[in-house]
Formats: structure tokens, sequence, C-alpha cells
């Protein structure tokens, strides 16, 4: 088993991470949420991984904290949640966002993750609040927290849905009206970001 990779980072596409170890490169699939970590380094990186055996293919993935790694091999317990659908959803949400739209049995912020239905998440909350609740996920009960409470939530992940980072997303929205809803929120945000 592959528990980690360390070294230079050599190429990122849209969801995958190269990794110069000793000459090698090693593709690392990840989310956009480490994507965002790592991108620009100099210095050499750790990814914390995770390799997937399928029939016909080998993928390794790769995630820049320990936390966002068992949160990947969490959400994959869940029945028909695969490796694609949990990379979809630490791409729109944190870890400790993820987390608290399971206490909160909030399926809506998990609907933000690309190919996620509604249906889905409420499974996916319906799978792991158990596990949440016994295992040791320490950070994840440290959940992060802003002014702007489940409406800033939701703009920040939808925007992180568009592609933008999620430092990005926040950013563009810290100094936005919090009396806004969900769709002028996200307006706002796209208006601020194109000036970045």
């Amino acid at each position: 088993m592959i528990y980690s990779v360390t070294g230079k980072l050599t190429y990122t596409g849209a969801d995958f991470a190269v990794i110069n170890c000793g000459g090698v490169g090693y593709s690392c699939k990840t989310s956009l949420n480490t994507l965002s970590k790592i991108s620009g380094k100099a210095e050499d990186i750790t990814l914390f991984t995770h390799l997937v055996v399928r029939e016909n293919d080998i993928e390794l993935y790769g995630f820049a904290t320990i936390e966002e790694l068992n949160c990947f091999k969490l959400v994959i317990t869940v029945s028909g949640v695969g490796a694609k659908a949990g990379i979809s959803i630490l791409s729109a949400l944190s870890v400790q966002s993820f987390a608290r739209a399971v206490a909160e049995n909030n399926p809506k912020p998990i609907t933000f993750a690309k190919g996620i239905g509604l249906k889905t998440a409420q499974r996916i909350i319906l799978e792991l609040k158990d596990k949440l609740k016994t295992e040791d996920y320490s950070d994840f009960s440290d959940l992060e927290t802003t002014n702007g409470g489940q409406d800033f939530e939701e703009a920040v992940c939808a925007l992180c849905v568009l592609g933008y980072s999620r430092n990005e997303a926040v950013k563009s929205l810290s100094k936005a009206d919090m009396s806004l809803s969900v769709e002028e929120l996200i307006k706002c945000g796209l208006k601020n970001l194109s000036k970045f």
C-alpha cells in the first residue's frame, strides 16, 4: 500500500496532480480543494494516498491532508458512491462543510457536487451519520464557521462547482451583504472574482 508520495509538483490537471518522486512521476487523482492548496508550490509537497483497484484500472488518489483522505475513504464506503463521486464532493465542499451537512442532516450542500443528486446526498447522510459519531474524526467536529451562515456556505459551494478554489470563493464573498439570497451572493461572488 502506498501511504503517501512526497516530491516536486510537476503538473496539474482539472482533477489530478503529478508528483515527481525520485524521477518517477506519480499521477494522483485529487480534489479542487487539494489542488488549490498545492498549486504553485516550489518546495516538496506530500499527498496522502489511497489506491483504488478495479478490474481494468488502477488509480491513485492523493490529498493534501489526512483529514481529506479519511473523508474520501469514508464517502466511498457508501453504497453506490464511487471514487469519482467522492472527488466531486470534496471539490465542492471542505471536509468541515461536508461534516456539518451530515451532522445537520442537510443534503442540499452535498447536491452542489457535480453528479450528486438529492437521493444520493440523502443516502450519504443516512449511511455516514453514525460513522461520524462513532469514529475518531477529530477535525470533523471542529466545524468551520462563517458569519454568513448557510446561505453563505451554499454560495461558496456553488462557486467551487464552477471551478473556483474554496479560498477564492470565500474571498470573493467576504465583503458581501449577508442578508442577500444564495442566488444574489453567487452573482456578487462572480462579479468580485472577475476583478481578481
